[in-house]
């Protein structure tokens, strides 16, 4: 299953938006409002909860800079990434698009695919007002 959020423009350079998601502790500006748990576990690995959901552990797995950030499951039973694309569209400005990839057995596929999609949007709506 792949998840696309919408493209969401950013009024810094690629290179800040890369830095600023490069540091796991930035993500928790980034959540919804209904946030239960966030916790920075160490270097590029952190912990989070959402009411309702249970509690999902994501580290950094890949980094391409300024372009590219994947963040992939940190043990657990469902083998997941979501990535961050960052392009650059001018000195001083940047698109952003995040897209989750996960191998899900169609009847799991289908519960999650509503909430992934609302979180995706939310994540990528926050992006240009919390860096």
């Amino acid at each position: 299953m792949k998840l696309d959020s919408p493209k969401v423009s950013v009024d810094k350079s690629a290179q800040e938006v890369f830095d600023f998601l490069s540091n796991v502790e930035n993500f928790e500006k980034l959540m919804p409002e209904n946030i239960s748990k966030f916790e920075v576990l160490g270097e590029g690995k952190f912990i989070f909860g959402l009411s309702g959901m249970p509690e999902i552990t994501l580290e950094k797995k890949e980094v391409e800079a300024p372009n590219k950030i994947v963040l992939g499951a940190a043990g657990g039973k469902i083998d997941f990434s979501l990535t961050g694309h960052i392009t650059e569209i001018a000195e001083s400005q940047s698109e952003v698009q995040l897209i989750f990839s996960g191998d899900f057995n169609p009847m799991m596929a289908m519960m999650i695919k509503g909430p992934i999609n609302k979180f995706l949007e939310t994540l990528t709506r926050n992006i240009p007002t919390a860096i």
